[in-house]
This record gives C-alpha cells, sequence and structure tokens, in this order.
C-alpha cells in the first residue's frame, strides 16, 4: 500500500472509530491530519485528498476539501481541473454546499477558478452544479456584479434544490450590498419564486429568512 493511501486508510478508519460521528469530532480528527501534513509538499497533500473524496461517501467528502483548504500549498496548487472533478462527483445537498464553500467559492474569489466554467455549471442539466454555481457566490463572499447576473440566469429555475440556493446566495450579499439585492427582487418580482423572494424580504426587514426564532432558522 502506497502512503497516500495508507493515510487515507488511516484517516477513514479513525472518522469510523468516533464514538459519535458529528461534524465537530470528525472536523477534529481532520485537524490532526492537518496539523500532521502541515509540512507535507502540495502534491502529497492533493494525492490524499484526492483519493478521499473518491472513497468518501456524499457525507464526507467535506474532510477532503477541508485538508486542501487549511494546507496553503495544496490550496495554492490545487488544479481547476480537479475542481470540477469534484463537482462532477458532487449529488448531494451536502457535498455542494461543502465544496462550494470551503473549496469552489475560495478558489473562484481567487482567480483561480475561472468565471467561464462556473458560469457554465448554470446551463447544466444537472441540478447539484446549477446549485453549485449559487453556492460559489456564498463561499466567495462575492460582490453584486459577480453574484446577481448568476442569480438573474437561475431565476427561473423552479427546481428545490436551487431555489433554496439562490435564497442563499442573496441573503449573504444583502449582508454586504443591501441596496443591490432590493433592486434585484424588486426588478425581478414576477420572475423570482414565490419562496426565494418571501425569505430574501424577510431577510431585509428581520435579518432572519423566516419570522420564526433565530433558534429554528436554517442557513440554507
Amino acid at each position: 500500500m502506497d502512503v497516500a493511501a495508507d493515510i487515507v486508510r488511516r484517516i477513514t478508519a479513525e472518522i469510523a472509530q468516533l464514538p459519535t460521528r458529528d461534524t465537530p469530532s470528525v472536523r477534529a480528527v481532520r485537524r490532526r491530519w492537518s496539523a500532521a501534513l502541515k509540512s507535507a509538499p502540495a502534491d502529497h497533500v492533493l494525492t490524499i485528498a484526492g483519493e478521499l473524496e473518491r472513497a468518501a461517501g456524499q457525507g464526507g467528502k467535506w474532510v477532503a476539501y477541508e485538508l486542501i483548504r487549511f494546507h496553503r500549498a495544496a490550496f495554492d496548487a490545487v488544479p481547476a481541473a480537479e475542481v470540477e472533478r469534484f463537482a462532477g462527483r458532487c449529488v448531494s445537498w451536502g457535498a455542494v454546499d461543502a465544496l462550494g464553500t470551503i473549496l469552489a467559492g475560495p478558489l473562484w474569489a481567487k482567480g483561480r477558478l475561472a468565471d467561464a466554467a462556473v458560469e457554465a455549471w448554470s446551463a447544466s442539466p444537472d441540478r447539484w452544479l446549477r446549485r453549485l454555481v449559487l453556492v460559489c457566490t456564498v463561499g466567495a463572499r462575492a460582490d453584486a456584479a459577480h453574484t446577481l447576473p448568476l442569480c438573474r440566469r437561475l431565476a427561473l429555475d423552479r427546481d428545490d434544490m436551487v431555489e433554496k440556493a439562490l435564497s442563499w446566495a442573496l441573503r449573504v450579499l444583502s449582508q454586504s450590498d443591501r441596496a443591490a439585492v432590493e433592486a434585484f427582487v424588486a426588478e425581478m418580482d414576477t420572475t423570482l419564486a414565490a419562496r426565494v423572494k418571501r425569505e430574501v424580504r424577510n431577510k431585509l426587514a428581520t435579518g432572519l429568512k423566516s419570522g420564526r426564532n433565530r433558534s429554528m432558522v436554517t442557513t440554507a
């Protein structure tokens, strides 16, 4: 067994042996391995992360993404083509949101993932890639000039996963550019889904996406 495969086996075994496999517990494992790999070459970390991403179930891919995100050299070296391969293997809400917020969005913000690649996902027949477009705006903390054209492109998409991501993208943008979001929602009043308008207007009015107590509200 090569070194990368052995490390993937050990990470997987440590996670499997956790008494409680919740996010904080799994992240503690990832942090220990990030510390252990801190001085490792970028290509070694990318190989480990790539093998771990392929081996993990949809709910565990985020560990591979974080290994890259929190290794400076690996994050600086990860090819856009690898991110696109990761995207093609995301077939769940959780995997898409992890990829968009942890890796794809931050890489896009740095110009390491081309606008054209993100825009191409918006025209995909794959609902998960279309959702990923909007989640990338969240992960990048993108400005109105980058977020709103993508929101406009997907405004008529009535897939439940895309609608929820559109609401999320606009709500996050409203924190930095309230006026742009207000103008967009007013302009697109007859186009946006009712849920999107309701949640975004609630966010603008109350700071929450719904009228329920803050403790009952989810992010997306």
